[in-house]
C-alpha cells in the first residue's frame, strides 16, 4: 500500500472534529454541519461546542481535549478573538489537520500579528491547513464538504480540480453551472500554512483529475509551484491559470528599460510558459477552457474545423478568431468535393462553413457535412457554432449531429453557442457529461480552443541541447567585477556580453579630441559618439549620442559639442550596418530568478512595449519561439525591399544572453542591450548596460 499523501489527514478525513458547532440557524457553525451531512460524508463527525450535549444525531463534546482519540481535522468555526486559543487546542489534542474560516485579524493586534502566530503554531506543528480567510474545500472523490456557507446547489461530480485564492470564484463554479464537474475544489484562503503547490500536488496523485484551474493572486511557495507545474506537465494534466494582481511596471524594476517593460508580472508569464500552464484572462475564459481541456481527448495536429446556420454569425467568428490567432483547418481537396456533394446550391464549401441553405434536409446535411470536417487530416478539433437551444427545433437534431461525429472520431469536438445567453441548460449539460463541451460565447470558445492548441504544441516541444558556459577564469573575471561596481559602463558592459558570445561592436573610451580622432582612424568611417559621464544610463536621454559621423570635421564638431554639456569623457564605435533594431533585456525577480526579455529596439522599446520574457536559460528553438511573440516579428522577413534578417544568428545571440542571465544572474540586478541590430548576415549589439547586483 502507497504512503497517504501528506494532505490526506485535511482532505479525506476518517473524523472530523466541528470547534463552534451549533444547532442555531443562519450560524457558521450550524451550516457547517449541514454542508457535512449533505455531502453525504461516511467519517466519524465530532461536534465541539460547551453548550450542548448534543447536535442533531451526534452527541456533542465540550472541548478538543475531551475527545477520546485525536481527529483527523480540526474545523475552527471560530471568531477571530478565539482562533489562536483555538488552534493551540486543536494542536495539543494532536489534530493531524486543522481549517480557519475567519480572516484572521483582530483590532488593536501586537507584533507578531495574529496571522504571523498562527502560522508559527501550524507550521511548528507540521500541521496542513486550510486557510484563514477562506471558504474551505469539496473533495467528491471522498465524500467530504468542509465549508462553513451552506448552499442548496449541489457541485457536481467529474474530473476538475479547482483551487482559488478567492471565495468568491469557489462560491459561483462550484455552485451553479451544472456543466463542471469536481473532484476537488479548495478556497486556500491566506495559505498561512498549505499553499496552493500542496493541493496541486494532491489533485496530482488523485487519478480522477483531468485538468486543474487556478485563480492565483501570487505564489507563496515558488519550488513548490515549480515542482508540481512540472509533475503536472509530466504527467500530461493541463493546468489553466488566471492570475490577478498584474502590473504595468513596477518601482524596482526602473533603473532599466527592461525592468519598467517586463513588470511584476512578466515573471508569471515566463514561469506560465516555460511550465506549460496555461493562462486566461477572466472568469469565462476560465471555465470554459477547463470544459475543454477536462475532457479526455486532446487536439490532433491542425486546426479548427467550424460549422455554422449563420451566413452573418460566420463572418464574425472569422473575425474574431483572428484576433484570437485561432487558425482554420487547411481542408483537403477530396474534403471539399465532400462538402460540395450534400451543400444547398450557392454555399460554399470552405471552412469555416455554412451549411444552411433553403432548410431542406438540414439533419442529413449537417451530419454530413460535419463528418467531412472532421475527418479532414489538417482538423485537429472541431466545433458546430450554434445558438443551440433546450426549446429548439433545431436542438434535437444539432446534438444527434454532434454525437454521430463524436463516435466516429477520437479528436475533441465541441459545441459553441455564438450567445452566450442561449437558454439551453438541459443539452448543455447532457454534451458535455458525455465529452462534447458546450463553451458559450464565441470569444470564450475561441480562447479555450487557442489555449488548446498552445498546450498541444507546448507539449510537442523538443528539447534543445544545453548551451556550454564560457571559461570558468571569464566567468569568475565578470564575478569579481560585478561584486567591485555597482554599475559597469557601456564599454565594459559590451565587453561582458562579448565574453559570453554575443556580437557586439568594438568600442573604446576617449576623454580628449586627439584620441577619438586616433580611434576613429582606427576604426574607420562612419563611427558613433557618445557620451560616458558616470550617472547616465540612458545617453539618449540627455542628448548624448551622435551618430553616423562621415569625417573627423563632424567627429571633432561632435566631440566639441557634446564635451561642453557633458564633459571629456565619451566612448566611440564604429557604425553597424542597417537592420532591424532589438532589444535584449535581464532583470532579476525575487521569487523566480533571472527572466530574460526580448522585444522592440531602439527608441521604440517604450513606446511599442513589444516584448516577450523568458526564465533563464533557453536554447536557440526557445528564442525563436520569443521571437516568433513580438509584433516587429515581420520586420524581420524584409519588408519594402529590405533583405531578411538572419534569424539563426539572432536566435542563438538570445540564446546565449540567457546563458549569460543564467550564470551571472544572481550578481546582476539588470542589463539592458539596446539595441542589438539584426542584420542580413549577422546581428551585433551596439549598446549596453549592466547594473551589479547589491549585497
Amino acid at each position: 500500500m502507497p504512503e497517504p499523501h501528506r494532505l490526506t489527514p485535511l482532505l479525506a478525513p476518517r473524523s472530523i472534529a466541528l470547534v463552534g458547532a451549533s444547532p442555531r440557524e443562519g450560524t457558521l457553525g450550524h451550516d457547517m454541519l449541514r454542508v457535512l451531512r449533505r455531502g453525504g460524508y461516511r467519517g466519524q463527525v465530532l461536534p465541539i461546542n460547551p453548550k450542548y450535549d448534543r447536535i442533531a444525531e451526534w452527541p456533542c463534546q465540550p472541548a478538543l481535549a475531551a475527545l477520546g482519540e485525536p481527529p483527523d481535522l480540526a474545523v475552527l468555526a471560530v471568531a477571530n478573538a478565539r482562533l489562536e486559543e483555538a488552534l493551540i487546542e486543536a494542536i495539543a489534542a494532536k489534530a493531524k489537520a486543522a481549517v480557519i474560516f475567519a480572516s484572521g485579524y483582530v483590532e488593536h493586534d501586537r507584533d507578531p500579528p495574529l496571522l504571523a502566530r498562527l502560522a508559527e503554531l501550524a507550521r511548528g506543528a507540521g500541521l496542513p491547513l486550510c486557510g484563514a480567510n477562506c471558504m474551505g474545500f469539496y473533495n467528491l472523490d471522498a465524500a467530504t464538504r468542509v465549508c462553513g456557507f451552506y448552499s442548496e446547489r449541489d457541485p457536481q461530480q467529474g474530473g476538475i480540480t479547482l483551487i482559488t485564492h478567492s471565495g468568491s470564484v469557489f462560491s459561483c463554479f462550484s455552485h451553479n453551472d451544472r456543466r463542471y464537474g469536481y473532484n476537488l475544489v479548495v478556497s486556500s484562503g491566506q495559505e498561512i500554512a498549505t499553499t496552493i503547490a500542496d493541493y496541486m500536488d494532491y489533485a496530482l496523485e488523485q487519478p480522477t483529475t483531468r485538468v486543474i484551474g487556478l485563480f492565483l493572486e501570487t505564489v507563496r511557495d515558488v519550488p513548490g509551484f515549480i515542482a508540481a507545474v512540472e509533475k503536472a506537465r509530466m504527467r500530461r494534466i493541463p493546468v489553466v491559470a488566471l492570475k490577478v494582481g498584474a502590473t504595468p511596471e513596477s518601482a524596482r524594476l526602473a533603473a532599466t528599460h527592461s525592468g519598467a517593460i517586463a513588470g511584476d508580472d512578466g515573471a508569471y508569464e515566463a514561469l506560465f510558459d516555460r511550465y506549460g500552464v496555461v493562462r486566461v484572462g477572466n472568469l469565462d475564459e476560465l471555465g470554459a477552457t477547463l470544459l475543454l481541456l477536462g475532457q479526455p481527448r486532446r487536439v490532433a495536429q491542425g486546426g479548427l474545423a467550424a460549422m455554422l446556420d449563420s451566413g452573418g454569425e460566420r463572418g464574425m467568428m472569422i473575425d474574431l478568431a483572428e484576433q484570437a490567432h485561432v487558425p482554420f483547418a487547411r481542408l483537403a481537396p477530396a474534403t471539399t468535393a465532400r462538402l460540395a456533394e450534400r451543400l444547398d446550391f450557392g454555399l460554399e464549401p470552405v471552412n469555416p462553413l455554412d451549411a444552411w441553405g433553403t432548410g431542406h434536409d438540414h439533419e442529413a446535411i449537417f451530419r454530413d457535412c460535419f463528418a467531412a470536417l472532421t475527418q479532414d487530416p489538417d482538423t485537429g478539433i472541431a466545433g458546430i457554432f450554434t445558438d443551440i437551444r433546450d426549446s429548439g427545433f433545431l436542438c434535437g437534431p444539432y446534438e444527434r449531429v454532434a454525437r454521430a461525429a463524436f463516435a466516429a472520431t477520437d479528436k475533441p469536438i465541441v459545441v459553441a453557442p455564438n450567445f452566450s445567453g442561449v437558454a439551453h441548460d438541459e443539452v448543455a449539460v447532457r454534451l458535455t457529461r458525455d465529452g462534447i463541451p458546450v463553451l458559450d460565447g464565441t470569444q470564450n470558445a475561441l480562447a479555450a480552443i487557442r489555449h488548446a492548441l498552445w498546450l498541444r504544441d507546448h507539449w510537442a516541444r523538443p528539447h534543445g541541447a544545453a548551451i556550454a558556459p564560457p571559461a570558468a577564469a571569464i566567468v569568475r573575471h565578470w564575478r569579481d567585477r560585478l561584486a567591485a561596481s555597482g554599475t559597469l559602463e557601456e564599454a565594459e558592459s559590451l565587453a561582458l556580453i562579448a565574453d559570453f558570445g554575443i556580437p557586439a561592436q568594438p568600442t573604446r573610451v576617449v576623454d580628449s579630441v586627439e584620441s577619438a580622432y586616433a580611434v576613429a582612424e582606427e576604426f574607420g568611417y562612419p563611427v558613433a559618439l557618445k557620451t560616458a559621464k558616470p550617472g547616465v544610463t540612458h545617453k539618449s536621454e540627455v542628448d548624448g549620442v551622435r551618430l553616423g559621423l562621415a569625417d573627423a570635421g563632424a567627429l571633432v564638431k561632435a566631440y566639441v559639442d557634446l564635451s561642453a554639456r557633458l564633459g571629456r569623457r565619451m566612448v566611440i564605435a564604429p557604425m553597424a550596418s542597417a537592420g532591424v533594431e532589438l532589444a535584449f533585456g535581464m532583470v532579476r525577480d525575487p521569487q523566480f530568478g533571472p527572466l530574460v526579455m526580448v522585444g522592440a529596439g531602439g527608441t521604440l522599446i517604450e513606446v511599442l512595449r513589444d516584448r516577450a520574457v523568458a526564465l533563464a536559460p533557453f536554447d536557440a528553438a526557445e528564442a525563436r519561439r520569443l521571437l516568433n511573440r513580438l509584433a516587429i516579428r515581420r520586420l524581420l522577413d524584409g519588408v519594402r525591399g529590405k533583405p531578411p534578417a538572419d534569424i539563426g544568428a539572432l536566435a542563438a545571440a538570445l540564446a546565449r544572453f540567457s546563458l549569460l542571465a543564467a550564470v551571472l544572474g544572481d550578481a546582476i540586478a539588470e542589463l539592458d542591450v539596446n539595441p542589438i541590430i539584426a542584420g542580413p548576415e549577422a546581428c551585433v549589439a551596439v549598446d549596453a548596460l549592466v547594473v551589479a547586483r547589491r549585497a
